[in-house]
């Protein structure tokens, strides 16, 4: 009986030996995680910019008919990445998944017609470079010719969007029709089109290109849901990366080459930076 009395004392202490460890090593790698908090650095020459953007937002990013992704804002992010000698990588995302990619460091930079109000303290912003607007979309024939004839409509707007945080803040006017949630703008207007829905609640950026480059006919109502601001996001406190950007963004601007690929995408200079 004593041997086995000892023996099972001698079971117990290693038990709790090998407990005290485990509970050592889960606090030591609690500490570490702590101790190995995420930092921010400049970008060197050679390495990897990546932008995060919605595949389906022409003409801030999206796929062109040579299957390659372009778009105004992918167009100056290159234009980055080439005066510092970064290797671009734009990376399509799904946009209600962009904070927890920006987060985890899998991009470096939400660059998509992103709009900085109300978003303010949520991420390190570059200064505005577009001023923008939220408005309504609708088929020119369809008789639709103020905000106040939107009363028992269907309005598409896309998800995680400018325009349904302008919607869900103006409850008077949201509170008349009958909101969609859509997962991009092309699926809006394809909507529009085939009349599914009555109007569109969009940017205003957005909304001229896609006019200009369908064949049916649409027009923009006279009514401004919310004014706003386009900027580069960054994880909170990458400002590293960030002011590497903006100083470049500068240069841009100064030399001519923001009002140039402005132009080229837009028929004009609407670039805000140095103004």
């Amino acid at each position: 009986m004593k041997k086995r009395a000892a023996l099972l004392v001698a079971l117990s202490l290693a038990v709790v030996t090998v407990l005290a460890g485990c509970g050592g090593k889960d606090s030591s790698k609690s500490a570490d995680s702590k101790d190995s908090a995420a930092t921010f650095e400049e970008k060197k020459e050679g390495d990897t910019f990546t932008v995060g953007f919605d595949q389906d937002f022409p003409p801030m990013g999206f796929v062109g008919d040579d299957g390659e992704y372009t778009g105004f804002d992918l167009e100056l992010a290159k234009e980055v990445c080439d005066r510092n000698g970064w290797e671009f990588n734009p990376e399509p995302i799904a946009w209600d998944s962009k904070d927890a990619l920006l987060k985890s460091g899998e991009i470096d930079c939400i660059w998509n017609g992103f709009t900085m109000n109300g978003r303010e303290d949520e991420y390190t912003w570059s200064e505005p470079y577009l001023d923008n607007q939220q408005v309504f979309v609708v088929r020119a024939d369809s008789g639709i010719n103020s905000e106040k004839d939107l009363a028992g409509k269907t309005v598409d707007v896309q998800t995680d969007s400018s325009a349904e945080a302008a919607l869900k803040d103006n409850t008077e006017l949201s509170s008349i029709f009958s909101t969609e949630i859509i997962p991009d703008y092309n699926t809006g207007f394809m909507n529009l089109e085939s009349g599914a829905v009555d109007a569109v609640a969009m940017d205003i950026v957005v909304a001229k290109y896609q006019i200009e480059s369908r064949s049916a006919e649409f027009k923009i109502l006279d009514y401004e849901i919310a004014s706003e601001q386009y900027g580069v996001g960054f994880a909170k406190g990458n400002d590293a990366v960030k002011d590497q950007v903006q100083k470049t963004l500068e240069e841009m601007a100064a030399d001519g080459t923001l009002a140039k690929i402005s132009t080229k995408w837009f028929g004009e200079d609407i670039t805000t930076i140095g103004k």
